[in-house]
This record gives structure tokens, sequence and C-alpha cells, in this order.
């Protein structure tokens, strides 16, 4: 995987401190009061979202709201805390990363900012600061549900379970640029999750269970034995295939509840994973979910008024919310989204963390390039697994991982 360099990320930041520089400058000149810097990965049609959402905020407070994006989050936003220049808002994708940094004492913390009841305990957690205090640390901005089994919506659960025995007829794509082979992490963590059950699952993620271990190995091989890892030609597709690419109603597809928008117009449904995952336990009913969190790292007045509208339930922010008093969509149309709403608000234990989302930057990349190599070479797993836990770290702050304990 190419990374950027260093000297290329300290140019981007300085070319995105400057750019707020000046539109701050000219909102000034108009009579704004001041502004905030929030640094997220969202590009598109989320960010385009993201600036709609907000122009109610910059235009009651005259605060301007300068969104600065960049696909190398993790490394920008190390670079600029090295440098004294970080943003005063940062939205994260997962709380891996966050919880370092709240023990570091980079972070701010939310306490009195939002109403955490309004939230499941599992997105707002309180972890330990650079004082060794307990206190929330950021707030769930965009939420995402897997473990989910997209197909056409006329399949009974017996039929989705047939259709999973056949590699053939799983629409799989591992490529995504700086970040090809997320989508096999979350098969196999997912797989885990239904396998072993949410205490070993939480175990794994928060590094105090090997890569090594037996159940771990399994989450692998059942992985592998479902979309065909070795057949070369499969293989060779699904490297190359992108994530988003079309899926047939006749098949089935391993993504999240961003995917709605694809199977909407296919009248598409969904079934929970261990449907359809060989040797998933008994009643599983856990889903593992994801989430871009926004942290406070300047405690400035602007920033923390921008908090407190980003915790509003009448904020309409890009993807699904887990705030409990935000609408449910609406519409015979929308009957998988309402499910998916109602999942991530009313199901606070039985929801845990995508468990990459929870790992170091450097472990997280080498497990998303493990997995590219599994498919090319099954029979060497155990070298996999050796490396992955080599990359481990028992000293990293433990996260509540899954929901309720």
């Amino acid at each position: 995987m190419s990374r950027p360099r260093t000297r290329t990320l300290v140019a981007v930041g300085v070319c995105l401190v400057l750019l707020a520089a000046v539109v701050v400058a000219v909102r000034l000149t108009g009579g704004w009061t001041g502004s905030v810097t929030v640094l997220a990965n969202w590009s598109g049609a989320e960010r385009e979202q993201f600036e709609r959402a907000v122009r109610p905020f910059e235009e009651e407070h005259r605060i301007d709201v300068v969104y600065q994006g960049s696909s190398a989050l993790s490394q920008v936003l190390a670079a600029d805390l090295a440098a004294g220049t970080q943003p005063d808002v940062a939205l994260l994708p997962g709380p891996g990363e966050l919880t370092a940094y709240a023990a570091e004492g980079r972070l701010e913390p939310l306490d009195g900012l939002f109403e955490a009841g309004d939230y499941g305990g599992v997105w707002v957690p309180k972890v330990a600061g650079g004082d060794g205090r307990e206190r929330t640390y950021w707030l769930p901005v965009k939420t995402g549900l897997k473990s989910m089994v997209w197909h056409g919506g006329d399949l009974s659960g017996a039929g989705v379970g047939r259709a999973a025995g056949e590699p053939g007829r799983w629409c799989v794509g591992m490529e995504s640029g700086a970040t090809s082979g997320w989508p096999g992490t979350d098969w196999v963590e997912d797989i885990l999750l239904q396998q072993a059950g949410p205490e070993v699952y939480a175990q794994w993620a928060n590094g105090r269970l090997p890569w090594t271990d037996p159940r771990v190995r399994k989450a692998w091989r059942t992985w592998g034995d479902m979309v065909g890892a070795g057949d070369r030609s499969r293989v060779d597709r699904l490297l190359q295939d992108n994530f988003a690419r079309d899926c047939s109603r006749r098949n089935l597809e391993h993504l999240g509840s961003f995917r709605d928008s694809h199977w909407k117009p296919l009248a598409g449904d969904f079934v929970h994973s261990a449907e359809v995952i060989p040797g998933a336990r008994e009643g599983a009913d856990h889903w593992e979910v994801s989430g871009d969190l926004a942290a406070l790292l300047n405690a400035t007045d602007e920033a923390k008024k921008l908090i407190r509208f980003l915790a509003d339930p009448d904020t309409r922010l890009p993807d699904f919310t887990a705030h409990r008093r935000a609408a449910a969509p609406d519409g015979p149309e929308d009957a998988p989204r309402r499910r998916i709403g109602s999942i991530l608000r009313g199901a606070e234990r039985r929801l845990c963390w995508d468990a990459s989302d929870t790992m170091p930057p450097a472990l997280r990349d080498a497990f998303h390039q493990a997995v590219l190599r599994f498919l090319v070479a099954p029979g060497e797993l155990d070298a996999r697994l050796r490396e992955l836990d080599a990359l481990g770290d028992d000293r990293r702050p433990t996260l509540p991982v899954c929901g309720g304990g």
C-alpha cells in the first residue's frame, strides 16, 4: 500500500491552513464573528450534505465552518498535532485513534456539551483522559450498521442460506484505493463475532487475544471457503473489483447500511449475517457498527457551539444517526432504512464496534493487506496471523468495544 510521504503531508496541512485563513478573512469582512475548522475524510455527496447541514448554524451564529477534507485523515491529523496546527474539530472513523489521543491528553472533554443519554453507551463511552479521569471525548455524527447480507428481497431465510453456500453468488470487491482490503476485514470480524461471541470478539479487538487463536483462525478459514479464496480466476476479479460496483438482484452482498442506496431501486432487503455464516452460535444477534466521531481538539466557544449543533436531533447529517430522539425515515419504501435506524438506536446491548476501527493505524493497515494476501494464498494464513501478532501492543488503552459490558 502506498503511503503519503511526510513532506507531502506537511505541505497538504499547510495548504489547508492557508485556505482556511483566506476563507475566514473574507467572511470576517462581511460581519461574521468567528470560525471553526473541521477535518474529516468526507468527499462528494457526503461533504456536500455536511456543508448543507451546517449552513443554518453558520447563519444563526455568524460563525464560519471551514471544512478541511483529506483522504489521508490519520496521517494529516497526526502531522497537525505534531506541528500544533490541529483543527478545532476532527471527525474520525471509529474510536481507536481517539481513545489513544484522549489518553495522551490531546482531546478536550465533551461532558456538558450534549446529553449523553440521547445515545447508547457504546456510542459515547467514558474513556480515560491524560489525567486518568474518565470522561466523554467524542460524539457520533454519522453511524452505519454492518453484519448485514443484502439480497434481492424475494428470498426466504432458507433461500439466502442456500445461495450463501455458493461463492459465485457473492458480490465481493476488495478495491478501495489506499484502503483496499477493508471489505475483507469486515467479513473476518463479523464471522468471528457471530461464531465466537461478543466477549471473545472484544478481547481480540482490544489486543487481548492473539491473532493465532484457533477461533480467529477459524473465522478466516470460514470466510475463505465462503468467497472462494485460492481460486485464482475468481480472486483476480475480487482484487480488481471496486467494493461499490453494481450487484445483481440474484446475488448476495456483505456490506453495510451505506449500500441501501444501491439496493433500494432493486427492492432489496437484508438479513442478519448470522443466518448465513457457517458455525454461527445459536441465537447470535450482535451487529457490527461503524461511525464517524466528532472530537474537540481546541475548546473554543465556536467549536463548542458546533458540537452542540451536531448533537441536535434536528440537524440533518450524512447517513444514519444513533440519536434516540431523531426522526425515523418515513414511507413504505423506507422499510429497510427504518429497520437499520431502529437497530442503531435501540439495540444498545447488541452492538459492537467494527474491530479494525478500534485498532492502531499500523495494525489496521496490515489487516487490510493480510486479507488481500490471504485470498491469493490461503495456505499461508498462519504466516499472516503471526505477522499481525507481531504488530500487537497490549499497552494500548482498552475500549468498551461492545454495548452492555
